[in-house]
Parts: C-alpha cells; sequence; structure tokens
C-alpha cells in the first residue's frame, strides 16, 4: 500500500500536481491502518483455527502449517516462523503419523485423548498467540484465551464423541469419526487461510453443534455409565 501512494504521489508530480510531505505521510498513515485493518481478520481467524483445529490433530496442524510456510504457500507470522524449520516439520511429521494410526483403534484412541488433554490445550493457546507478534501484546493475548477455548471445545467434543463411538462392538463408527476428523483439520486451515470471513461463519456453525453435542452424549455417557454400574452391582448380589 506504501508503495502504491508513493507511485501515486510521484505521477501527481509528473502532471504538475504537488502534495506537501505533511499531507503525504498523513494519507500513507492512515492506508497503513486500512492495511492492518483489512489483515485483521485473516489473522483472527488463523489463530482461531490453529487453536481448535489443535483440540483434534495437534501435530497435523503444526505439520500443515509449517508445511505451508516452509513451500511459500503461506506468509508465517513471526511467531509461528519456527512450524517451518526442517527439524519442527520432521518430528511433527512423525508424530502425525504416529497419531493418525493410534486414533483409529477403538480405546486406543480416547487413551491418547486423554494422554493429549494436557498438550493440545497448552499448545492451542501458543500457537494461536504466536500468530501475533510480541510488539502487539494485547492481541497476543486475546488470540490465546481465544485458541484455548476452541482447542478445549474441540478436544472436549471429540472425547466425548469418541467415548460412546467406543460403546459400539464395531470398528467402523470409530474409523469414520476418525476420518472425518482429519478432513475437518486440513478443510479448517485451508479455509481460514483463503477464506476467513467463511471461515468465522462455519466456525460459529461447528460450536453450536459442538455444544449439542456435548449435551446430548452426557446424557447418552451418564446413561451407559449407571447401567453399567448397576450390572456389576446385580452380579455383586447374586454373588
Amino acid at each position: 500500500m506504501d508503495q502504491l501512494w508513493l507511485a501515486f504521489v510521484q505521477w501527481l508530480h509528473t502532471v504538475g500536481l504537488h502534495v506537501d510531505a505533511g499531507t503525504s505521510r498523513a494519507v500513507a498513515e492512515s492506508a497503513a491502518r486500512a492495511t492492518q485493518q483489512l489483515d485483521m481478520p485473516a489473522l483472527l481467524a488463523l489463530a482461531a483455527a490453529l487453536g481448535w483445529a489443535s483440540g483434534f490433530r495437534l501435530y497435523a496442524v503444526v505439520f500443515i502449517v509449517g508445511l505451508m510456510g516452509a513451500a511459500d504457500w503461506l506468509a508465517l507470522p513471526a511467531g509461528l516462523s519456527m512450524l517451518a524449520h526442517p527439524a519442527v516439520l520432521a518430528v511433527s511429521g512423525f508424530m502425525l503419523l504416529v497419531e493418525f494410526f493410534a486414533d483409529k483403534v477403538p480405546w486406543l484412541d480416547s487413551a491418547w485423548d486423554a494422554l493429549h488433554a494436557f498438550i493440545r490445550v497448552p499448545a492451542g493457546v501458543a500457537l494461536a498467540a504466536g500468530v501475533f507478534s510480541a510488539d502487539n501484546a494485547t492481541m497476543a493475548v486475546v488470540a490465546g484465551l481465544l485458541g484455548g477455548s476452541l482447542s478445549a471445545t474441540a478436544l472436549a467434543t471429540k472425547m466425548t464423541t469418541r467415548a460412546a463411538a467406543n460403546t459400539s462392538p464395531e470398528p467402523f463408527s470409530n474409523w469414520g469419526l476418525s476420518f472425518l476428523e482429519d478432513g475437518l483439520v486440513v478443510a479448517a486451515v485451508w479455509l481460514a487461510t483463503q477464506h476467513p470471513v467463511l471461515f468465522g461463519i462455519a466456525l460459529v456453525l461447528v460450536l453450536v453443534l459442538s455444544v449439542l453435542l456435548l449435551v446430548v452424549l452426557f446424557k447418552f455417557l451418564r446413561a451407559v455409565l449407571r447401567r453399567i454400574s448397576s450390572l456389576f452391582s446385580g452380579s455383586a448380589k447374586v454373588a
């Protein structure tokens, strides 16, 4: 935007119209502020996507975003530039493969999620805050809180849904949910980087669906636990 304004001022000089330095500086600063405001929705969408998707697939998020940065498909903010480092890509890519297969095995997926409950939410906070540089500490805090909340919501939805699916003896529902989550993570990162406004609308709809699922599945799981408890108590009385 600054270069465009400079070229425009030079063109005005060539046609005999002179703009004083004060006016030129004021217009340039206004243009810079407008550019930053236009970039803000994209940055917030990226922070929200990183936080939310981390609740499902942390290593996939780190690898995909890092790969996009390394391939120059995405201009990574300074706070996320380390994701494109070859060592980070190698480790996140390896863990992505481990998580991909672990997430397809009934009950192992729930154990894996329980273990990563202490990793995904803090990572979601860090990734979302990293979208904003250190010179914008206020927005970094806001993004961190947003990312942590979205990561916790996604993780709670995932763990509750998987626990309900694992009560079924067949593995196909588990596999279907796992592949769905894989696709959602890729779609979220792509949509946030390409169409931030559409991502924001989609995120609101997904959050509403998550709340409904949590309410319904919590009641379902509580009923299952009561049934199991009654079976064990009945067996104890017979014995």
